[in-house]
């Protein structure tokens, strides 16, 4: 009996039809890897700069032409590479990184040794180098075509030049979006690289059009411990208003450590764009982190509203793999629930301990609101010298006899009587408390608290509500979550994979009042749900926490809902607007919030409370 192998064609007659196996050319293979390493020019910006990292340069600067399409030129002062090393450079999977025995182990950014290779096959690709002691050498690869080495001048280090990327592959050039577009891009490349290396200088230049140049992006190396060079790094990088408003996180636990800057929640953007996250100094956009991230904060915050935050998360390089994405923006841990663990408990301790601390930018919005309009500027030689800075003796008689105390509210001659304010007497308080002493209540809403250093105003609804909410979880902390029973199970029908996913967390899910059973082949039973949560859809909480354990690895959604029930019987239970307090009642209030976790932001995110000192408020009113 003779076994024919199938044929593809579906006809034995023209076994020519059947596709053959063969080797790709050298060309073709760099232009594959090229597609994933060098996506746009942002891309080539970012392996050559990790590049000049890994050669342990203190000082790179990046010249880009036409948002990276014409020309790429990094120069960086590393350890530099010999003429024998210029062709090993170019060469795929040739690398100095690794040995290759260890895949896990990698302490270096770069380790494939595909980026020059790729960046040579669609662009033209001249290398410089030069070691100390040696002669300066010079290599170019265009379009995949090597030429040789030559001698070439240079004091150290590397530059590396990239000019008319894509120009070997046309057809990718369609898909590169505008200069000005790709330019953004490796702006925000060499800014989460400064972040990463805050002892290294960069320096980004637009050539465009010859020249000079004009510098777009320029951070000096900092000097100090990390936390030193990194408060420093920050400061120019994203700004003082974020450096002050920021809780330095230090945690570390079963060998994860976790470092960086998390800003209060009344400090949050309305956009993700300043949340930055790195696994042993790379940067990565890792979905895991950032959820993380979003949990820490989940309830001081609104959904509409995104924490700011710089995070390095550190550990053995064996626990973490970096090769699970061409261009290493993703990462995969061997612990993911530790490290995750880690920077929500991180997180949330910092938070903890700011206490009713809120941001230095609500003061500074509601000054800014109070300003009054810029008058148009008048061509004059003095200052003008209005009337009410020059009274006369009689305005000064009457303005005296108004701040006079006055019997029965008598009206003082030339005023008419005013409606009075709601003070109350001055009782015993401390102003040198954070939030001072209680001194007025306006309109039934707002408190009124004199500092030694200015003045603070209080949310009294807003505030009251926070301590409540704060009280209810840590009752129920105290006490569990009850549960109640169903009196018929709910039966659940689910998909192999979302039955296994979810009596995966059934234990968790316990914990939370949650009970979940399997009920013979992929339904499960739901026989308890939290009692707090009342009528619960409870089809629709299951197919939510699922959606939330495919999206994350993790799931936080029943326990923010219980924490939104939390938050809504903390608001109906506080002071309300329009309720007059007394002086004990507010300072107290005062007090709690002193003591209280999160007191600076209600359940919302918003601030409690505004502080206003002095030399600001003497500024408003043109006295300074």
């Amino acid at each position: 009996m003779t076994l024919h192998a199938p044929n593809i064609s579906g006809s034995a007659d023209r076994p020519s039809d059947r596709p053959v196996i063969r080797h790709l050319d050298e060309g073709a293979i760099n232009r594959i890897a090229a597609g994933e390493v060098v996506e746009r020019p942002a891309s080539a910006v970012k392996e050559l700069a990790e590049n000049a990292l890994d050669a342990g340069a203190t000082r790179i600067g990046i010249d880009i032409a036409d948002g990276g399409k014409v020309l790429i030129r990094v120069t960086d002062d590393g350890c530099g590479m010999t003429a024998a090393d210029l062709p090993l450079a170019v060469s795929r999977h040739a690398t100095s990184k690794i040995d290759g025995s260890d895949l896990l182990n990698i302490h270096s950014f770069g380790f494939r040794g595909e980026a020059l290779p790729s960046l040579g096959a669609v662009g033209r690709l001249t290398l410089t180098s030069r070691v100390a002691d040696h002669e300066a050498a010079s290599l170019t690869v265009a379009g995949g075509r090597e030429a040789g080495v030559r001698p070439a001048a240079l004091t150290r280090g590397t530059v590396v030049e990239l000019r008319d990327l894509f120009y070997a592959t046309p057809a990718r050039l369609k898909f590169l979006r505008s200069d000005r577009a790709e330019t953004q891009a490796i702006a925000e490349v060499v800014r989460r690289l400064a972040m990463a290396e805050p002892h290294v200088g960069f320096t980004l230049t637009d050539v465009s059009g010859g020249g000079e140049g004009r510098v777009l992006f320029r951070a000096d190396p900092q000097s100090g411990d990390f936390f030193d060079a990194l408060h420093g790094r920050l400061t120019g990088v994203l700004g003082r208003d974020f450096i002050d408003n920021a809780l330095k996180i230090d945690v570390e636990r079963d060998g994860m450590r976790l470092t960086g800057y998390a800003a209060l929640p009344t400090y949050s953007r309305g956009s993700s764009a300043q949340q930055f996250v790195f696994v042993n100094g790379r940067p990565v956009l890792d979905r895991m982190m950032l959820g993380a991230l979003r949990a820490a904060y989940f309830d001081v915050l609104s959904r509409d509203r995104h924490p700011a935050a710089v995070l390095n998360l550190s550990c053995e390089p064996e626990r973490v793999d970096v090769n699970v994405h061409p261009a290493k923006a993703e990462v995969r841990f061997r612990e993911p629930d530790l490290a995750r663990g880690l920077i929500v408990s991180g997180l949330r301790h910092a938070l903890a301990g700011a206490g009713h601390r809120a941001s230095t930018t609500v003061a500074g919005e509601t000054l800014a609101a109070m300003r009054p309009e810029p008058v148009a500027m008048q061509p004059m030689l003095s200052p003008r010298v209005y009337q009410m800075d020059r009274p006369s003796q009689g305005a000064i008689a009457r303005a005296y006899a108004f701040q006079a105390p006055q019997e029965a509210h008598a009206p003082v001659e030339g005023f008419a009587e005013m409606p009075a304010a709601r003070v109350e007497p001055v009782v015993e308080a401390d102003s040198s408390r954070p939030l001072g002493a209680a001194r007025a209540q306006l309109h039934e809403n707002w408190i009124i608290a004199q500092t030694d250093s200015g003045f603070v105003i209080v949310d009294q609804h807003a505030a009251h509500e926070r301590l409540v909410y704060e009280r209810l979880k840590r009752q129920m902390a105290e006490k569990g979550i009850a549960a109640q029973a169903l009196l018929i199970p709910e039966i659940v029908e689910l998909s192999p994979t979302d039955a296994t996913r979810i009596l995966d967390v059934a234990e968790d899910l316990a914990g939370l009042g949650l009970v979940v059973e399997p009920f013979g082949g992929t339904a499960v039973a739901v026989r308890e749900v939290p009692a707090i949560l009342g009528q619960a859809d409870v089809q629709g909480l299951i197919r939510d926490i699922l959606d939330e354990l495919t999206d994350l690895g993790d799931s936080h959604l029943l326990r923010g809902r219980i924490d939104a029930v939390l938050s809504r019987m903390a608001c109906h239970g506080s002071v309300r607007s329009g309720r007059q307090m007394r002086a004990e009642e507010m300072n107290a209030l005062l007090r709690e919030m002193e003591a209280t976790p999160n007191s600076g932001q209600c359940n919302h995110g918003r601030p409690t409370y505004v502080e206003l000192k002095l030399h600001d408020i003497e500024r408003l009113f043109g006295r300074r």
